[in-house]
């Protein structure tokens, strides 16, 4: 058995320190930080904010697509008017026409009307190719006219024109001077046979040239 010496009684440790638990080493039990808590999920926001904004972009579409929609409806409103007002404004321009034309060209007062007749070959027909058309002319003008055969032309039905041949018929009209209120009859003579269609006078050559359907 160990005896103390009763004259060398043991000493405190007065310059020792503690020891420390070694924070880099293993924790014993009961030593450290407790474990952070768990982290909460974002799915559920960040699905909440998408649909939000999905929603707000479909809203934004409908607005601009209502507003383009009006436009486009008024445009075209405003462009159907225009066409139409534009169409009935050219048919009174076309309905006035005819109007403003008859009340420029006022009725000769030189008469003229035709009507198909046999042809009369004269002697100095070269044979019977030929077509008559007997004309009468009324003067129902202030002056006196000249009418000679040379002065009609007679129009086929095909639209070729027929200069007046002399001499050809018998009874081809006279050269004579109408007065006021005269007329005179006679026939008027073409070259070929052909459907007479109108009949052209006019007077002095140079002058008025009036036209008659052949009936």
């Amino acid at each position: 058995m160990n005896q103390q010496n009763p004259q060398n009684p043991p000493q405190p440790n007065w310059g020792q320190q503690p020891q420390q638990p070694q924070w880099g080493g293993p924790q014993q039990p009961g030593w450290g930080a407790p474990p952070p808590p768990p982290r909460k999920s974002n799915t559920g926001r960040n699905i909440g904010i998408g649909c939000a904004g999905a929603v707000g972009l479909l809203v934004i579409v409908g607005i601009f697509g209502a507003a383009l929609g009006g436009d486009s409806d008024d445009n075209t409103s405003k462009d159907t008017t225009a066409v139409a007002t534009k169409d009935s404004g050219a048919g009174d321009e076309k309905s006035e026409a005819p109007k403003k034309k008859e009340e420029a060209a006022p009725e000769s007062p030189i008469k003229v009307t035709a009507k198909e007749t046999a042809f009369k070959g004269s002697i100095l027909a070269q044979d019977g190719n030929y077509t008559s058309v007997s004309v009468t002319i009324t003067n129902n003008s202030d002056d006196t006219i000249d009418v000679n055969p040379l002065y009609f032309a007679i129009t086929d039905s095909k639209g070729t024109k027929h200069a007046s041949e002399l001499a050809a018929d018998e009874n081809q009209i006279d050269t004579v001077e109408l007065a006021p209120g005269e007329n005179v009859t006679g026939a008027v003579t073409g070259k070929g046979k052909f459907t007479p269609k109108t009949v052209t006078y006019t007077d002095g050559l140079i002058g008025e040239s009036i036209r008659a359907d052949v009936s």
